[in-house]
């Protein structure tokens, strides 16, 4: 890993693994999942809308109490849970921030799913697992934060055995985007870009991948941002006792920075769906 990828895996770990950031992703973002959700309404609560993503990623796949599933970035490992209770299979919660695996792995234990799923520590820029280890690798809203997203995907694609599938979430920019809007947002992930689509579908071509679906909605960053600062402003007195008043300034401003971007037709996202070749 290069010193450049090296600076930005660290900035993320260690982000995510302050007191601040885990406290208010586990109270406030919906303590079970920390990715965009779908939602039906401005209204609803956001851990129904997260897991309202999971379930239509989930009936994307034919999953078998024997398939062997990779989640990369798995945060809190929700998905994982949902995937081990209702497949029965084998799922590795890979991720970043050890404070982050400790939480996912009591809930697997208090949830009686800890011995379908094991949670490891580590980066999907080097994935340390054998080649042709998996049949699926999801992943939801992550690999924004790597400086180095083309070997995402090559270590993704190395893993995946062949005829396996990659589905993923992750926010992105449209093609054409005004800088200046995009720049707070960048600021927040600490990086010169974020992925799009035409990039990540060119990475798949480029391994020979084909595309199983693409479903795009640009519209869920600023309604999913908007809910969460929303949760964030309502509660804001409750949080203090967990959250520190200079951490929820920054992001109550950070928050709405996404859903002006994404007002502004600066951001996309959706649920990207890829198999490799047998």
């Amino acid at each position: 890993m290069s010193a450049n990828q090296q600076a930005v895996v660290d900035t993320t770990r260690d982000y995510y693994d302050s007191s601040d950031a885990d406290n208010f992703y586990f109270h406030v973002w919906g303590g079970e999942d920390i990715h965009v959700g779908i939602y039906e309404s401005d209204e609803e609560p956001i851990r129904d809308a997260s897991h309202r993503t999971v379930r239509r990623m989930l009936d994307a796949l034919n999953l078998t109490p024997d398939s062997r599933v990779l989640d990369i970035g798995a945060g809190y490992g929700g998905s994982a849970r949902v995937i081990a209770r209702e497949i029965g299979c084998h799922v590795t919660a890979l991720n970043l921030s050890p404070v982050q695996n400790r939480r996912a792995r009591e809930m697997n234990a208090e949830q009686g799913l800890d011995r379908l799923i094991d949670v490891i520590d580590g980066s999907f820029e080097e994935l340390p697992f054998p080649d042709a280890s998996y049949d699926v690798v999801w992943c939801q809203d992550s690999i924004l934060h790597s400086a180095k997203r083309d070997i995402v995907f090559r270590e993704v694609d190395r893993v995946l055995r062949p005829g396996g599938e990659f589905i993923f979430t992750d926010p992105m920019q449209q093609a054409a985007v005004d800088p200046d809007v995009l720049a707070p947002v960048l600021a927040r992930i600490h990086l010169p870009s974020m992925g799009s689509v035409a990039k990540y579908e060119r990475y798949a071509r480029e391994l020979g991948w084909t595309t199983v679906a693409l479903e795009r909605m640009p519209d869920a960053i600023a309604k999913h941002y908007g809910s969460v600062h929303r949760e964030l402003t309502a509660r804001r007195s409750e949080l203090t006792r967990l959250v520190s008043p200079d951490y929820i300034d920054r992001m109550t401003n950070g928050l709405q920075h996404w859903v002006t971007a994404g007002g502004k037709g600066a951001l996309d996202w959706g649920i990207l769906h890829y198999r490799k070749p047998r």
